[in-house]
């Protein structure tokens, strides 16, 4: 597949015309005839008191931009979190998922508490039409009156490998497909399960600005 843009191709098929055009009209040219310029008068002699100093503003240096862990093993320290369960399907599976979380933010938000962290959405199983998972949001300490529903536990915890992944929901299925592909040339074994750690709050981030944090779990 050619990946070359079509301005680049014009722009090439371009120079070779230009060279052309450019050596014939220096070819054609009449050769000018040598002409003697006066002589310099002579240099004033300053002492180096005598010359004016300038100084040259520097720029800084342009920060350097990091690339996104790829693969980085780290360690999963567990953290206290609200959690419900709940289930979905693949067609609406971003959906479901805002839809938990938004229950849990309004349940903490009633207690009079606030998050402790990001949001997070554990994968417990999946297959061909959907799966099952956890909603979890991170707390300081145990809200009181939580609905039936949601209950206090603890967050994964581990040797994990971590990727992040920078844009929709739905274009999730690239970055999976990378890291299973990095698994499979790493010989690495994984655990049954899965986390998306959202970076920006999936309650107010337009779909297309996230950035989630997926950690595997290592067997």
């Amino acid at each position: 597949m050619n990946y070359a843009s079509p301005c680049r191709v014009a722009l090439f098929a371009l120079v070779p015309l230009v060279a052309v055009a450019l050596q014939s009209a220096h070819a054609q040219a009449p050769t000018p005839a040598p002409s003697v310029s006066p002589a310099p008068p002579p240099a004033e002699n300053k002492s180096p008191g005598d010359l004016p100093t300038t100084t040259t503003p520097t720029a800084p240096p342009a920060p350097v931009q990091k690339a996104d862990p790829f693969g980085e093993q780290i360690t999963l320290t567990p953290k206290t979190v609200i959690a419900t369960k709940g289930t979905a399907n693949w067609d609406t599976a971003y959906e479901t998922l805002v839809a938990s979380l938004k229950t849990l933010a309004a349940a903490l938000e009633k207690a009079g508490d606030k998050p402790a962290g990001n949001s997070m959405i554990v994968y417990t199983s999946t297959d061909d039409t959907g799966f099952t998972y956890l909603a979890e949001i991170p707390v300081d300490q145990e809200p009181k009156d939580l609905p039936k529903a949601i209950t206090v536990a603890k967050s994964p915890e581990g040797k994990a490998l971590k990727f992040v992944h920078r844009g929709s929901y739905e274009n999730m299925d690239n970055t999976y497909e990378a890291i299973t592909n990095h698994l499979d040339d790493k010989k690495l074994e994984a655990k049954d399960t899965f986390i998306e750690e959202y970076i920006t709050n999936p309650l107010k981030t337009p779909d297309d600005k996230l950035v989630i944090n997926v950690y595997v779990p290592l067997k």
